[in-house]
């Protein structure tokens, strides 16, 4: 019985025509699960090493990210503004149509579409995206900072 000594894996060629191609596609809204199932790609787990192993790519990688999240950006206002399909035609039991309802099976559908897609602007770009948590009291009566000694307070 013979034995063959196999790979691991996929083979890791970090090229800068690879990076250039998964960077490219990144920032064309493609994801790196995508790209990388793709023949004479990396896995998506060697990619994500290259961010700390190999110089420059962490900032090329978070570029194409960026690139990517503005798409994801412009895609949430398509999702919202397409009323396409937000109407189903009624019809009765002989199967004559007379008027409109709400699709709620597509208007839940576009819902979901936006709110993941918020969801993940929020996570990548949180400086532009997220939300704004701001600590603020009423002008009249500002919030203020009391520090107590923890001795005084054990006492009361």
């Amino acid at each position: 019985m013979t034995t063959s000594k196999r790979s691991a894996g996929r083979p890791s060629k970090y090229t800068e025509a690879i990076v250039d191609e998964i960077c490219m596609r990144m920032a064309d809204g493609e994801s790196l699960r995508r790209i990388c199932r793709d023949e004479g790609m990396p896995a998506a787990s060697t990619v994500l090493l290259w961010r700390s192993e190999r110089s420059g790519f962490a900032e090329r990688y978070a570029r194409a990210r960026e690139a990517q999240a503005q798409l994801l950006f412009d895609e949430i206002l398509e999702i919202a503004d397409n009323t396409s399909n937000d109407t189903v035609p009624k019809v009765d039991k002989e199967g004559n149509e007379y008027g409109e309802m709400p699709n709620a099976e597509w208007i839940a559908r576009s819902r979901l579409r936006v709110d993941a897609r918020k969801w993940y602007l929020s996570k990548v770009l949180p400086k532009v995206y997220g939300d704004k948590l701001e600590l603020a009291g009423d002008k009249e009566s500002p919030l203020t900072v009391v520090v107590q000694n923890l001795s005084e307070a054990t006492k009361e």
